[in-house]
């Protein structure tokens, strides 16, 4: 059996749960890999004698992966198969968090870091493609499993590997735990190899050279973008405003792990609400609304009302799986999902990548805030634009430049 029949998807079938059992453990590791490093990046540089070039590079290596990897995703999937390639990318993750806490060395734990982040970027196109065969009817109930399940795990390994550190005394336990996870989650899909969907090796119109014709591609993946680049800010930048505010240290921490939580019921409630409609776009504007006044109110409104100001923002951090989502109901076929899903994550991590240095370059020059929030609302206009654009009801094969011969 390859794919789910239109029998198994109106009933729950053992296949099926075992499916959504595979797509849950796989989210919680995708990003596990680089929310556990966050925490202990000072004493990892300490230990291993990490430069500041180096520390430099950790941070940016989910990017370049996330860009890289990603885009040739399709071409592996095609060779090797869905299922398979799935295993072996958790492999990958788990190994290579794996290798970096046996080896005491800064180049082989960027090197094995990388490895692992490779991994997690395959597991990123993947899983939409896979939804989108596996449950072509529960679009939005698979996006809202996976999306959830990426918040928690994200947020599970940024809030419990300082304790294990602190409980253990050796940050290679507290680190290498995670590579435990991944393990764990790659049983799944050692029993679901019998099920490999059939590969087609005749869809090469319908890779990165076919989206790159399609307006609405380019719209999905500069959404994308600017939702990471806003989620790359808050998270690189949040504790800075905080304490530039007058919040202690320890204050500016707890909020930013409430930010993080908040993205939790966020993931649950927006794939839920916006696959119930074929138009997305109020979704959109109200999205960017919640952000705007958020942002509004960190940058003029009194300091002290700052947490209320940060729910709001942590309410439009819902574009992130607003964009994952778009990613399966603009598209009609698992193949055409797989291509808009490498095309639209690579360009968006390039994109996003930029967001945090060019806060850091503007509140250098300014030695304040204002530029960086300048720049926060013109991303936000971006994405307004683009995402009301990509919000409406159509499909990328509908696109005469798209449905040209590859």
């Amino acid at each position: 059996m390859s794919v789910l029949t239109p029998e198994e998807r109106t009933r729950t079938s053992p296949l099926a749960w075992l499916l959504v059992l595979g797509i849950v453990l796989a989210a919680l590791n995708l990003r596990t890999a680089v929310s556990s490093v966050g925490p202990l990046l000072d004493q990892l540089s300490a230990s291993l004698g990490m430069s500041s070039v180096g520390t430099g590079l950790l941070t940016t290596l989910p990017v370049l992966a996330f860009a890289t990897v990603g885009a040739i995703t399709p071409t592996l999937a095609r060779r090797v198969g869905e299922h398979r390639l799935l295993l072996l990318s958790l492999m990958t993750l788990g190994g290579g968090m794996l290798v970096r806490v046996l080896v005491d060395t800064a180049p082989v734990f960027l090197l094995s870091s990388a490895v692992a982040l490779s991994g997690g970027a395959v597991g990123n196109v993947l899983i939409p493609t896979l939804i989108k065969r596996h449950f072509p009817a529960r679009t939005g109930t698979m996006t809202t499993v996976y999306t959830t399940s990426l918040a928690v795990g994200t947020m599970l390994a940024a809030a419990a590997t300082v304790p294990i550190e602190q409980a253990s005394g050796d940050w290679h336990v507290a680190l290498g735990v995670w590579a435990a996870l991944a393990a764990v989650s790659a049983l799944p899909w050692l029993a679901l190899l019998r099920s490999e969907p059939e590969r087609d090796h005749g869809r090469a119109g319908s890779g990165l050279r076919r989206m790159a014709r399609s307006r609405l591609a380019w719209a999905i993946a500069v959404y994308f973008g600017t939702q990471s680049m806003i989620a790359y800010i808050m998270f690189g930048w949040l504790a800075a405003i905080l304490t530039d505010g007058g919040y202690s240290t320890g204050q500016a921490g707890v909020i930013l792990g409430a930010f993080t939580a908040l993205n939790i019921p966020v993931s649950l409630l927006v794939p839920a609400v916006a696959a119930r409609f074929r138009d997305q776009r109020p979704v959109v504007a109200g999205l960017v609304a919640a952000y705007t006044v958020g942002f509004l109110g960190l940058w003029l409104a009194p300091a002290s009302t700052a947490p209320g100001w940060v729910v709001l923002v942590a309410i439009g951090m819902g574009s992130f799986p607003l964009a994952l989502t778009m990613l399966a109901v603009r598209t009609r076929t698992a193949e055409t999902t797989a291509a808009l899903s490498a095309f639209g994550q690579s360009a968006g991590y390039l994109i996003a990548g930029a967001g945090p240095l060019l806060v850091g370059v503007l509140r250098e020059v300014s030695g304040g805030w204002t530029l960086p929030y300048l720049l926060i609302f013109a991303v936000l206009a971006v994405q307004l634009f683009t995402g009301l654009y990509a919000g409406r009801d159509r499909y990328v094969e509908d696109e005469r430049r798209v449905s040209l011969p590859g």
